[in-house]
């Protein structure tokens, strides 16, 4: 497992891919491995113009045809209104979903707030993709998925572990900290990754194995990766020295994305478990092909699993049907 590739990727064709945030960095790689294999990626992506961009890029450098196909729509996971039409459209015009590949996110910002009014790390990072997840459950669930399930791959960080659940204050308005409310972002990325597989095994449970969701949930962290992602929290900050430092980290220490993708791939298509915590197996996690770790203790905390999904369904209107 340790020496996984992408060259290891099954085929794909027939398989419908969803990737948001797959205009650049890890999504981007993505979306060409996805695309090489012979899915139909959907690109949801915030500017429909970058997007478009990209899917030249994996064309032109796929000879100008890429082996699948590639759909760009348009998905601000900032705003829910967004994300409600993104689903809607893509229900209109595709059966089913084989993988969704919740990617996107925004890092380490200054505090901002999204078009629903939730701080935007927080609002983008988990409840746009809790609510994209919820509202495209039906074509996961219509899916045959990979190996038999649809697979629901959410992207987390090593920076789980630096944050803290403050369900008093979710949305940092009595105070704000950039770099705690990204970590608590990417912790309630794996709160509720684990939640959603919980539910999913409690509904097969209720029911005929057969009749059951064939939904599988699955988490990974890309560890140290030389995306724009780093670039883009350095712009944010207004520090041209935090520029120059992160430029000078990412040379030194991020290894190349298309490396960096592969959590994300081996969990989308490999026969993970449901539950499971897909990361980098090289030095402190950080660095190397993928291999099933463990995430810290926090994230397995089921009562705030239980907070947090209860609290998402709450402020986005979207109803599982677990």
């Amino acid at each position: 497992m340790a020496d996984w590739t992408t060259d290891e990727m099954p085929r794909l064709n027939g398989k419908t891919v969803v990737v948001t945030g797959a205009n650049s960095g890890l999504g981007f790689e993505g979306t060409r491995a996805f695309a090489a294999r012979g899915a139909t990626v959907v690109m949801a992506c915030r500017s429909v113009d970058r997007a478009e961009d990209a899917a030249d890029e994996i064309r032109a450098d796929a000879g100008g045809e890429v082996d699948g196909d590639l759909d760009v729509r348009e998905c601000d996971l900032a705003s829910l209104d967004s994300v409600k039409a993104f689903a809607e459209e893509l229900a209109a015009d595709y059966d089913g979903v084989d993988v969704l590949c919740n990617n996107a996110g925004v890092m380490a910002i200054p505090r901002s707030e999204t078009a629903d009014g939730f701080e935007t790390q927080f609002g983008v990072n988990h409840l746009g993709h809790f609510t994209l997840t919820g509202r495209l459950f039906d074509l996961l669930d219509a899916a045959d998925g990979i190996g038999g399930d649809a697979r629901v791959v959410t992207q987390s960080s090593g920076a789980h572990e630096q944050g803290e659940m403050d369900f008093a204050d979710l949305n940092w308005e009595a105070s704000y900290g950039k770099w705690k409310a990204y970590g608590r972002s990417k912790l309630a990325n794996l709160l509720f990754a684990y939640e959603l597989q919980r539910r999913l095994d409690a509904a097969s449970g209720e029911t005929d194995e057969a009749d059951g969701p064939g939904i599988r949930s699955v988490a990974c962290h890309p560890g140290y990766t030389d995306t724009n992602l780093q670039m883009r929290t350095a712009a944010e900050s207004g520090n041209p020295l935090m520029k120059v430092g992160m430029k000078a980290a990412n040379a030194v220490l991020g290894q190349a994305p298309e490396i960096g993708v592969e959590p994300m791939l081996f969990a989308a298509t490999t026969d993970v478990d449901g539950g499971a915590y897909v990361e980098p197996g090289g030095l402190m996690n950080m660095r190397g092909h993928p291999t099933v770790g463990r995430s810290n203790d926090a994230s397995y905390d089921r009562d705030d699993a239980r907070k947090l999904w209860e609290y998402s369904t709450e402020a986005t209107g979207v109803e599982y049907p677990l």
